[in-house]
């Protein structure tokens, strides 16, 4: 045993799979959603890309 082992507070277990999980992910998986209606308290955005030479 080092003398800094007993001074460590005890390891904890990440649950990183449960709610997220690294990688690109299907953009119809994640956000399209076809059947969706808008509602009067959605906010829709546009912009507008003007390209770079």
């Amino acid at each position: 045993m080092s003398c800094r082992e007993g001074l460590m507070s005890p390891q904890t277990e990440t649950k990183a799979r449960v709610g997220f999980k690294a990688g690109v992910k299907d953009y119809k998986l994640t956000y399209y959603t076809p059947d969706y209606v808008t509602k009067d308290t959605d906010i829709l955005a546009a912009f507008r890309v003007t390209p770079q030479p």
